[in-house]
């Protein structure tokens, strides 16, 4: 079959040229088209519902609102995690799904549930499923900044940009924080209306009736049609402050003479604070799952342009966070990579083979490969992200291993058909024919073997599977195509280029050959000693491995900062607000790095992130580097945190945008590590979350250990007389009501302005909801009747609850989290294990689980225990179909352990951790090791079947095959000394996958160079076949 294909392209040379252009042009074309993103997309199908109940504690939210829906989302097939956040008035239920699931689905069917139980939830509850992006879909953010109140901004916001931003295709939705949104309002006067005995419904309902219009069908006159229409809406103050409540004795009572009428703003739950100098509003852009991210915020940026131009004079959007920059930053930094590894490859070629055609030659795999490479991932439906690409840069080194055999024979054969004289009439074409096919048979096997070690990675799962699976595809991509350009076009180009000369062997080759003969004459003369070194340098990396650390993957720097903020669960906006002002005031002024901060309190309109009053995330936009006196991003960092040490009541952690929803996302947990601890009682979860977390910061290398404070939140309870209430024609019920209308203020109805509706809030003085002593002493109107002091209804009691309820499948759970810094993970977490055990007991009904980033990375190291030897066993099936002999399969298998080494004592050297992308660099070797091994055993089994003694076959074999065992490798290896030395975003990711590499390869080399002849030696035949 090979031969036949061979032989095919070499007689339709001028087809396989036009067929090489094509493929060519269409990769290009594909590659252009495809979505590039910083990121693969990791998140996995996951339903969000958001419902809010204004003024209902934690406690009342999980037992109204979350536990019935609990109850009713359990039983939806595919779903992995349930997971549940209670706090004052809003609720968050979080539904994970397997991977695979239709989004659209899933999202139907947590809709059907939903709309099934929301009968049962109370009255005033809203809300349902929120937006479908994924939580790294925050993609742009922009504050709005010129001569303008705060409610101008968000009015300007929320009308004239959010609309325009939301019709930009792959846009979610666009999130509006901070400013003061519009209301009209109607304050009533509690005196004026006892005094006119009319209550507060009374009030409400007149307001409610005398704001409406309606159509009364038509009028048909003189053969004309009029459409009647009664209209009485309001539509300014004025004519508000003119309906009529009621007719007192003869006179009318209008709104104005019982209630304030102004504007008014919403009841606020968050605020947006910048650079210490106020508040501001800010938007932000949230990506639809699945679109261009790059794309998208391209066009949000051309239209935040356009509408730029007709915002009022002064009024500018000034953007501080862009997922294109860190788009464009990765891409930069993979396409430097690219194009460093292939001046390196070029340049090595021509010293090894001597002969600028031939490395031109081989060289022309690179682009071709590449270019089908973008064609077929356009196919799959990958997109163009840091780890795709990546693969293609760990592929480079591979890519030209094909061709570097094929075109290294051909040159061979040529040369020798030149020379002597029994071939020097044979045609070319028929001579490069005969080059090809003898290496046809290892050079296919080889590169299959490399492609089905790289498949392991495609079965990983969860956050590292969507990582590191686009990594494999693109390799077998791109190895794929190689091989099978290596068999076809290589060989047509050699026909034209390559001329027959005398052979000449090139300076450097020529040096190596001169020193490898002596060593392996020496090897071959004393094999003990070599096997005795051998086995040494195995025992070593067998002794060193157990100490090199072991993590789940490095952080990648995206270069953008956010710094967490948790401060005491009772404080007011208004001193969050200050607090907020008061830290980024101190970091600008001692921290010269930090060009801008834009922080953001409490939680959001969407209700998408709901942090409560306390806790702040804020952005730390940094200046460019070059403007950081030679700090790194570590000092800065400590520096910010040294000038925050003496700030009060702050609990603060360090995290990066996507970083942070990531892990979020993963474990409902921000951090590398999160204890979850489950049971029943509030008070116990919290006692025992306070042990655990002061025993993890007691192990040496855990920072930001936090865990959230979980008490201390004040209620001022009223616990109503029911007697008293009968007595006064009033009950629980409208009691509770008047005073949430009279302190939270409450909608009634809306007011058209500019064909928008405007809400109309009837909300009580502001004093109120000031002091304890006014609310006690504050009089109810009631209907026809005198009014009624709210003490003699109720007392008064001040009580302490909880801040927030977190559930995981439908038990309650408290969390500590915790990162690790200058240490493995896994070392940490066993330590912490043994820590906790001996120093926390557990009551009975409560559990552990230790989530975050060490979930996964347990995850991930048992999925690839049971892939990799599967890998292995069916790379042995393969040798031993090439070989057909078991025993050569188990000499070629040798290699594998050897090549290691090399890899184990690179990590020591370098003190990286053995984490997901190192052990990715482990399977790479496997398969260089391999193709080494059989490519030199497959030379010594031609050199047999000539009839050739055993000494002279392993002693000219593996002079012979000297220079393609030492191209292959040094090629790979320098094809990824670039990712040793980038920097920029995903480098962390790739280093310690070239540093395994690299090491590898020169143990591997060596030892096939030196060890394999030996053992084919005494080894590779059967004994009585050559008496």
């Amino acid at each position: 079959m090979l031969k036949r294909i061979i032989a095919f392209s070499l007689s339709q040379r001028i087809l396989m040229l036009l067929l090489g252009m094509a493929i060519s042009v269409a990769g290009y074309l594909a590659f252009t088209k495809l979505p590039i993103d910083a990121f693969p997309d990791v998140s996995s199908t996951q339903v969000q519902i958001v419902m809010k109940s204004p003024g209902m504690t934690p406690e009342e939210v999980e037992s109204r609102i979350v536990v019935p829906i609990e109850q009713e989302m359990l039983g939806i097939p595919h779903q992995t995690v349930l997971r549940s956040q209670s706090k004052y008035a809003i609720a968050i239920i979080t539904l994970d799904f397997a991977e695979g699931t239709d989004p659209y689905w899933a999202r139907q069917q947590v809709n059907e549930r939903l709309t099934g139980v929301m009968s049962a939830l109370p009255g005033n509850a809203s809300g349902g499923i929120a937006p479908m992006t994924t939580p790294l879909g925050e993609s742009f953010m922009f504050t709005l900044h010129g001569p303008m109140s705060d409610m101008e901004k968000r009015t300007l916001l929320d009308r004239v940009v959010r609309p325009q931003l939301r019709k930009i295709e792959g846009v979610a939705d666009v999130n509006v924080l901070g400013g003061l949104a519009r209301t009209f309002e109607v304050t009533p006067n509690l005196d004026a209306l006892a005094s006119r005995g009319l209550s507060l419904d009374q009030l409400k309902q007149a307001i409610e009736l005398n704001n409406a219009s309606d159509g009364a069908g038509r009028l048909n006159e003189n053969g004309e049609s009029l459409l009647i229409r009664s209209d009485s809406r309001v539509t300014n103050l004025q004519e508000l402050g003119e309906i009529i409540v009621s007719n007192h004795q003869g006179t009318l009572v209008q709104v104005k003479d019982v209630a304030d009428v102004h504007t008014g703003a919403l009841t606020r739950y968050g605020a947006v604070t910048e650079n210490g100098q106020g508040e501001a509003v800010e938007g932000i852009v949230l990506t639809l799952k699945g679109a261009n991210a790059r794309q998208v915020v391209q066009s949000v940026r051309e239209h935040l342009h356009d509408i730029e131009k007709n915002l009022p004079p002064g009024v500018t959007i000034k953007p501080f966070y862009d997922r294109g920059e860190l788009v464009n930053r990765a891409i930069h930094t993979v396409s430097k990579t690219l194009i460093e590894a292939i001046v390196l490859v070029l340049i090595l070629l021509l010293l090894f083979l001597g002969n600028l055609r031939a490395a031109l030659v081989v060289a022309a795999i690179l682009p071709l490969s590449a270019l089908s490479t973008f064609l077929m991932m356009r196919q799959f439906g990958l997109s163009a992200n840091l780890m795709s690409l990546g693969g293609l840069t760990i592929a480079i080194g591979l890519l030209v291993d094909a061709a570097v055999v094929v075109v290294e024979n051909i040159e061979m054969q040529l040369a020798d058909a030149h020379e002597s004289k029994h071939r020097s009439f044979l045609p070319p074409l028929n001579v490069i024919y005969r080059a090809v096919c003898e290496v046809a048979v290892p050079v296919t096997a080889g590169m299959i073997i490399i492609m089905l070690v790289f498949i392991p990675l495609m079965t990983l799962q969860g956050l590292e599977g969507k990582l590191f699976s686009p990594v494999a595809l693109t390799i077998v991509f791109a190895l794929s195509s190689s091989l099978i350009f290596s068999l076809t076009i290589i060989p047509v180009l050699c026909s034209y280029f390559l001329k027959s000369q005398a052979h000449h062997t090139p300076y450097i080759v020529a040096k190596l050959e001169q020193a490898y003969s002596k060593v392996l004459n020496a090897s071959l003369a004393h094999p003990k000693r070599v096997y005795a070194l051998a086995g040494g340098a195995l025992v070593v990396a067998a002794l060193i491995f157990p100490l090199i650390g072991k993590s789940f993957m490095p952080t990648m720097d995206e270069g953008d900062t956010i710094l967490q903020l948790e401060k005491m669960p009772s404080i007011s906006l208004q001193n969050s607000i200050a607090l907020d002002l008061d830290i980024q005031r101190r970091i600008l002024k001692q921290v010269p790095e930090v060009a801008r901060i834009v922080a953001r309190t409490g939680s959001d309109e969407l209700g998408l992130d709901p942090m409560g009053l306390n806790e702040t995330d804020s952005f730390v936009i940094l200046k460019p580097q070059d403007q950081w006196q030679g700090q790194s991003k570590e000092q800065i960092l400590a520096k910010i945190r040294h000038v925050l040490a003496d700030v009060p009541g702050v609990n603060l952690t360090f995290s990066q945008p996507i970083e942070m929803r990531t892990s979020e996302m993963l474990s409902g947990v921000r951090g590398d590590l999160a204890v979850k601890i489950f049971g029943t009682d509030l008070d116990q979860l919290n006692q025992l979350s306070k042990q655990i977390s002061t025993v993890l910061q007691g192990i040496k290398g855990s920072e930001d250990v936090m865990t959230l404070e979980n008490s201390g939140v004040q209620y001022q309870e009223l616990r109503i007389r029911r007697d008293m209430a009968v007595r006064n024609q009033l009950d629980s019920q409208s009691i509770q009501a008047q005073l949430k209308m009279l302190i939270e203020g409450q909608q009634i109805s809306s007011i058209i302005e500019q064909g928008r509706p405007v809400p109309l809030m009837m909300k009580g003085d502001p004093r109120l909801g000031q002091s304890s002593f006014a609310l006690a002493n504050m009089n109810l109107p009631v209907a026809n009747s005198a009014a009624v002091p709210l003490s003699s209804l109720a007392e008064m009691v001040k009580t302490e609850g909880v801040v927030k309820i977190d559930r995981e499948n439908a038990s309650r759970m408290s969390v500590v989290r915790a990162n690790v810094r200058d240490r493995d993970l896994v070392g940490f977490v066993e330590e912490a294990k043994q820590q906790v055990a001996q120093r926390v007991k557990l009551p009975a009904g409560y559990s552990l689980k230790w989530g975050g980033q060490f979930e996964n990375q347990q995850r991930a190291a048992a999925r690839l225990m049971l892939v990799v030897p599967a890998a292995l066993t069916m790379i042995f099936f393969l040798l031993f179909t090439t070989l057909g002999s078991v025993r050569q399969a188990v000499l070629v298998f040798v290699n594998i352990p050897f090549a290691l080494i090399g890899g184990v004592v690179a990590l020591a050297i370098t003190g990286e951790y053995l984490s997901v992308p190192a052990s990715v660099g482990f399977i790479a070797l496997m398969g260089i090791a391999v193709l080494n091994g059989l490519v030199m055993i497959g030379y010594f089994n031609q050199l047999i079947s000539r009839g050739v003694a055993i000494e002279e076959v392993v002693r000219e074999g593996a002079m012979r095959r000297l220079r393609p065992v030492m191209m292959t490798a040094s090629i790979a290896a320098l094809g990824l000394i670039p990712l040793l030395f980038t920097t920029g975003p995903g480098a962390e990711i790739q280093r310690p996958l070239a540093i395994v590499v690299i090491g590898g390869l020169i143990s591997c080399t060596l030892l096939t160079l030196i060890l394999l002849p030996n053992l084919f030696k005494q080894f590779g035949l059967v004994r009585d076949t050559h008496v």
